[in-house]
């Protein structure tokens, strides 16, 4: 008599790409969008508040990573700009952060079996 077929798993694999891959795309993107981000901060800080190449690298990554401004700027539109790129860097961060962290949490939900019925 030969044997059954076995059962079909209850919590099939998702068919999807694979975890790395999800994840790689997560840091490319983040690193993308932080770099963007470095850049108009960089530019801004050279053009508005006149500042040297290296002060302005200096002074966007400072507020990209919520440190602070480093150089004391001496002009309203200096001022503006460094009070807009601090909120803009705000959520940047925030979201940056998102990206990288979706799938490790994708990853979680599937490796706990929890359906998207179970979430509502």
């Amino acid at each position: 008599m030969p044997n059954p077929a076995p059962p079909p798993p209850a919590h099939p694999a998702p068919k999807s790409r694979p975890f790395h891959r999800r994840f790689l795309g997560a840091v490319f993107l983040s690193g993308a969008l932080i770099s963007a981000s470095l850049g108009l901060g960089v530019l801004g800080y050279h053009f508005v508040a006149n500042l040297n190449w290296i002060d302005a690298l200096l002074n966007a990554s400072m507020i990209l990573t919520g440190m602070g401004p480093v150089n004391t700027l001496g002009t309203t539109a200096a001022k503006l700009f460094a009070s807009a790129y601090a909120l803009f860097s705000g959520l940047i961060l925030i979201s940056a952060s998102g990206i990288l962290l979706t799938p490790i949490f994708h990853r979680v939900l599937h490796r706990f079996h929890i359906e998207e019925r179970d979430l509502k």
